[in-house]
């Protein structure tokens, strides 16, 4: 796959999972987690071309790590930056450690 391919792919990711998914007719849990399948028919029905492996070779060649993809590998979500109503991340509070470096 090549960079254009993978850097539309990574912009079209970041508009649908952090702030329009609605536009594709996608729909995020709250903890902003949409299900693959569903992800790539709004793709398609939008005139996109995605699969999966397209949707894979983008979240690991992320420098900046934007997505995470579930464990089964059936969800992916756009890690921060949301602005849609419906997503409200949950973070785990942590105690710091005594010394930072």
């Amino acid at each position: 796959m090549d960079t254009k391919q993978l850097n539309e792919t990574s912009k079209f990711l970041s508009y649908v999972l952090r702030h329009e998914p609605q536009a594709i007719g996608l729909q995020l849990d709250s903890e902003g987690w949409a299900d693959i399948e569903s992800l790539i028919a709004g793709a398609v029905k939008d005139g996109r071309a995605l699969d999966i492996s397209l949707i894979q070779a983008v979240v690991s060649s992320s420098d900046k790590k934007r997505f995470s993809i579930s464990d089964d590998g059936l969800r992916i979500r756009a890690v921060q930056g949301h602005s849609s109503a419906s997503v409200s991340l949950q973070h785990v509070e942590k105690e710091p450690p005594e010394f930072l470096y």
